[in-house]
């Protein structure tokens, strides 16, 4: 009754919430800065916004960010390096974070790169799963 009672048995599905998250975290990742990767135009409207925000050095900035992102959205997706990857999320993501902040920006508007923080740190401590290629590799 126990068990029953406080779901236990839902852990079954761990390692495939885990693969679906990432999936999907890197998914979200890659697709929204592939514009920025193949156009340097959309490069260098976002270096413009960096800069807007009082980024240091945007123009470094803007494509240091948009590659992490890259980079982190290709090894979630693979379950590959995934502490190392999650890591670089969150420190990515509490920079972008601490630029928007000072703006006035509401709670609503910060959730999504402070949830991309909170998911960062939770791969990093929890690591990919079973469904992965750490798990694969023994990593």
């Amino acid at each position: 009754m126990r068990r029953g009672l406080f779901l236990r048995n839902l852990t079954v599905g761990a390692d495939a919430a885990l693969l679906a998250l990432r999936l999907f975290v890197g998914a979200f990742l890659t697709h929204g800065v592939w514009d920025n990767i193949e156009d340097p135009d959309r490069m260098a409207e976002f270096a413009s916004f960096l800069a807007q925000l009082n980024c240091p050095a945007p123009a470094i900035a803007a494509p240091v960010s948009v590659w992490a992102q890259f980079i982190v959205g290709v090894l979630l997706m693979l379950g590959l390096l995934t502490r190392w990857a999650a890591l670089l999320l969150a420190i990515n993501f509490v920079v972008a974070v601490a630029l928007i902040a000072p703006t006035g920006a509401s709670f609503r508007d910060l959730f999504p790169p402070a949830i991309l923080v909170f998911i960062g740190l939770m791969f990093a401590t929890q690591g990919a799963g079973r469904l992965s290629a750490d798990a694969r590799f023994g990593l």
